[in-house]
This record gives C-alpha cells, structure tokens and sequence, in this order.
C-alpha cells in the first residue's frame, strides 16, 4: 500500500519535472528507444514472474 501512496504523491508537476530532466539527460532521440528498452524488458520481467517461457513454447511447437 506504500508504494501506491508514494506514487500518488508525484502528481502532475513532479511527472513534468521528471520528464523535462530525462530529456535533458537524454536528449530527443535517446527517449523513444530508452521506452522501447524499458518497454522490452518489464515485459520479460513480467512473463519470467508469470511462468511463462518462449523456450517452452517452442519445443511444444516441434513436437
């Protein structure tokens, strides 16, 4: 329940703040493929957690 606390609290200055420093940090054309990566990875973060396998999925395939 903290963690939902703590992202409430951000609210829409602190994403704006957020989002100007990333630009800054990364410039333009740096922060679409840092989403695509973060995107990426959360998903597979997400199926490993889940049981999901592409490896397993594959030699049910061949079978």
């Amino acid at each position: 329940m903290e963690r939902e606390n703590m992202f409430s609290s951000i609210g829409i200055p602190g994403l704006i703040v957020i989002l100007v420093v990333a630009l800054l940090l990364f410039g333009p054309k740096k922060l679409p493929e840092l989403g695509r990566a973060t995107g990426q990875t959360l998903k597979m973060f997400r199926d490993a957690v889940s049981g999901k396998d592409d490896s397993k999925e594959k030699k049910e395939d061949k079978s």
